[in-house]
């Protein structure tokens, strides 16, 4: 399947995440990753669906938050 080779392998369930283009959403934790859709528990925003073609989410490590 071609859509998950696109997808960043550090995004799995648990990984912390912000969203490039939405700052305002502050940290956001993967809730699963089924191909390209990513779903993600923002701070601001709640559950979002992303499609992981269309954005690339910045995973934050261990201490950056």
């Amino acid at each position: 399947m071609a859509l998950a080779m696109d997808a960043d392998p550090f995004l799995e369930p648990g990984a912390l995440v912000r969203h490039p283009g939405r700052p305002d959403w502050g940290l956001g934790q993967v809730q699963s990753c089924i191909g390209h859709r990513v779903t993600v528990d923002f701070e601001q925003a709640g559950k979002q669906a992303l499609d992981a073609r269309t954005v690339r989410l910045e995973v934050v490590e261990d201490g950056e938050s």
